[in-house]
């Protein structure tokens, strides 16, 4: 039986307006309409419905109403005939008021019979971005479709590419007035149990009004993240990385307005990794990989060690005697650095902000002639300029931008540290950095796992990628039901 969750069709006319206002915001539409020949109340929001659907539904059941637009004299049992006559496949009975209204909130279009029973159609059809391959997860070859602006979409193309009934997407409404949608992901019979208990222990610990910037909003909430530089999530855009960490045993949560999903639990390794690895042959994947560990380790290593080497001429060898500031500045060495660091930043910032038209022209104009003024009038050394631009380019080979920007962050504290203290304070901040990384346990995860504690077989996986065809285990972190992988 139906839930009457309201007293009468003008009963529930008189609680919405209680709620939008009456004529006062142009998109509720709240209308009175005929299904055959039951008067009904029908309420959507005009932008988040298909109205060519909902147009097609309703057109037919119109001219079975009375000429006159009164109730038919006979007595109609609303109830059942609503449901026989309008039985469309994606109807639903909300159980209270507050269920009703955030349908019609969430795209739904309601209906009121004269009775006041409530159902709810599934006619949603949200305004945004097609499926398109996203710009910082591009592969030479594969798939080029991408996660959109739409939680539908999303959850679509990874059941499309993992086709077991196993697979869960559990949906959560949180936040008091945003009442964003977000669904966890995972395959049932792999996660591991209490990882999941302990996310949804945590979605449903969120008290805020709104999570207007989605995911990052989400994950600060999740893991109460505080000042933390490193991201202790992976985002992916691409559904092919996500299903592969599904397979895994690794939860994913899909938040709605937002291209991006969250993957975890996740190690720094994680972040290491891209897509391009498993679209070549195992020999130039592991290849790409090990040019990217090294790019990684050399943008946070290369300029304090050259700023050392500049500075302390007894350590140079005589084969490198070619480093160092050989021409006078007006500006000391370590400003120059930082003043060519800032302005990198600055450029990146410049390029977010410049329209597409106009970021070929300001980089010209920043990279060339800026640069090269600034070196002709005496303000850089040519090697600072150079060694600026050698580790802008291996900080931009980091398949994930936050943990690029979160090094840019230690390479400053090396830096400093090295010109307060020389080689001593070197060696410090790296062991600093390194002890930091290994005190992080996001969800009880070691953060450097399989290096910290070490693992040599994982280890040895995480830098080299082996054939598909190997019988690899899932990763030990996830702590996945089934680890051989059938």
């Amino acid at each position: 039986m139906t839930n009457r969750i309201f007293a009468s069709k003008e009963d529930a006319k008189e609680f919405l307006y209680s709620k939008f206002g009456k004529d006062e915001s142009f998109d509720v539409c709240i209308k009175d309409v005929y299904v055959k020949k039951l008067p009904v109340l029908c309420v959507y929001i005009s932008g988040l419905v298909d109205g060519s659907t909902l147009t097609d539904q309703l057109a037919p059941l119109y001219f079975d109403s009375d000429d006159n637009g009164q109730v038919p004299a006979e007595d109609i049992n609303d109830d059942t005939y609503f449901d026989n006559t309008f039985n469309f496949y994606g109807k639903s009975e909300p159980k209270d008021k507050e269920e009703f209204l955030l349908g019609v909130l969430s795209g739904q279009v309601g209906f009121v019979t004269l009775h006041g029973f409530a159902y709810l159609l599934e006619l949603r059809n949200y305004p945004g971005r097609q499926p398109e391959e996203p710009d910082n997860e591009k592969v030479i070859r594969g798939s080029r479709d991408g996660f959109a602006e739409n939680i539908m979409i999303n959850t679509a193309l990874i059941r499309r590419r993992i086709r077991s009934p196993e697979l869960r997407f559990e949906m959560h409404k949180i936040t008091s007035n945003g009442r964003t949608d977000v669904a966890i992901a995972y395959i049932k019979d792999i996660v591991n149990d209490q990882h999941l208990k302990w996310v949804k222990q945590r979605i449903e610990e969120i008290k805020h009004d709104g999570l207007t910037m989605a995911d990052k909003t989400l994950e600060e909430w999740i893991f109460k993240q505080k000042f933390h530089p490193v991201p202790f999530v992976r985002y992916s855009e691409r559904p092919d990385i996500v299903a592969a960490h599904l397979l895994e045993g690794h939860i994913a949560i899909i938040v709605d307005t937002s291209p991006s999903v969250i993957l975890l639990p996740i190690t720094i390794f994680h972040l290491m990794q891209h897509a391009e690895e498993y679209r070549q042959s195992a020999l130039v994947g592991s290849t790409v990989r090990l040019l990217r560990y090294s790019a990684i380790i050399l943008s946070l290593t290369l300029m304090p060690i050259w700023y050392l080497l500049a500075t302390h001429e007894e350590y140079l060898p005589e084969a490198l005697d070619f480093i160092g500031a050989k021409e006078e500045s007006n500006i000391p060495l370590l400003l120059q650095v930082f003043i060519a660091d800032l302005g990198l930043e600055y450029l990146r910032i410049a390029a977010i902000h410049t329209p597409t038209p106009l970021s070929t022209a300001m980089g010209l104009v920043a990279g060339v002639i800026i640069g090269q003024i600034a070196i002709d009038v005496g303000l850089f050394s040519p090697e600072v300029v150079l060694y600026s631009a050698v580790v802008a380019i291996f900080t931009f080979a980091i398949p994930t931008f936050e943990l690029s920007v979160s090094i840019k962050y230690f390479r400053f504290i090396v830096l400093v540290l090295t010109a307060l203290f020389g080689p001593s304070g070197f060696f410090i901040g790296f062991f600093f950095i390194f002890s930091y990384f290994c005190s992080l346990r996001p969800m009880q995860i070691p953060y450097m796992w399989p290096l910290v504690p070490f693992f040599p077989k994982a280890f040895l996986r995480v830098f080299i990628r082996f054939p598909m065809a190997d019988d690899a285990l899932r990763p030990y972190i996830v702590g996945a039901k089934q680890r051989k992988r059938t």
